[in-house]
């Protein structure tokens, strides 16, 4: 958040310093190419879109033992490369393959679904980790560039495979649900590109919005409400890239 902030404080900055006199164009070839390349490093926070059962919510009058919830977010990071195809003056496609590191924390409350919410009680967190590999084709239509600056919007599609998830249940780490490897997201966001003299650097913030059920239907003998307590689970993610080009 304060990296944000940095960028939109020294944005005006830049502006009003490139209107005084005849400005110097830096990295103008990077404009002309067809295609290029460069790289990737963001910083990522991924929560659930959680949709409880009938059982969590009960029917008013009955206390569910096992109320789920996001408590937490947690920082991730994604490392990834790029590859740009230059579509159009004001439009690009890009290829953005790479890794993404984060984890979800899942909590369970008791007497949440009750009329008395102050009764809540954590019941259970499990800490549900996750290393994606990301396969995004992504739209990027741009403004037209002012002096070193070049604001932008993309949209596109990610596929996104969970080489961490929870396999099986981990009873000795208190981990009773598990999820599906494959879900599709749909991204959307924002960006500017900076011209520096040798290189390209673009700061973009991003929301991908999964569009598939994560949530593996197996339940643990012991302990099935955990995952009875849950209709659905559907992934969230925001980042914060920097690309180098």
């Amino acid at each position: 958040m304060r990296k944000i902030l940095l960028v939109l404080i020294l944005v005006p900055s830049l502006v009003a310093a490139q209107d005084e006199g005849d400005p110097i164009l830096n990295y103008q070839k990077i404009d002309h190419k067809p295609f290029h390349f460069g790289y990737t490093l963001a910083i990522n926070t991924m929560d659930f879109a959680i949709y409880p059962s009938r059982q969590a919510l009960g029917n008013g009058i009955a206390r569910p033992d096992t109320f789920p919830e996001i408590n937490r977010l947690s920082p991730g990071i994604d490392i990834g490369i790029v590859t740009n195809f230059r579509l159009g003056k004001y439009l690009d496609f890009r290829f953005l393959p790479g890794i993404s590191l984060g984890q979800r924390n899942l909590a369970y409350y008791s007497n949440l679904g009750s009329s008395d919410t102050s009764q809540a009680e954590l019941n259970t967190e499990m800490n549900l980790g996750s290393t994606f590999i990301n396969l995004p084709f992504i739209m990027r239509y741009e403004a037209r560039r002012y002096h070193n600056l070049r604001p932008y919007i993309i949209g596109g599609v990610n596929f996104r495979w969970d080489m961490a998830r929870n396999k099986d249940f981990n009873t000795g780490e208190g981990i009773y649900v598990k999820l599906r490897p494959f879900d599709v997201y749909l991204e959307g966001g924002m960006g500017m590109d900076f011209y520096l003299p040798y290189f390209k650097l673009s700061v973009e913030l991003k929301l991908s919005v999964g569009m598939r059920n994560v949530l593996d239907p197996d339940k643990h003998d012991q302990n099935p409400g955990y995952v009875t307590s849950l209709d659905k689970l559907k992934s969230r993610m925001v980042s914060l890239s920097f690309h180098f080009e």
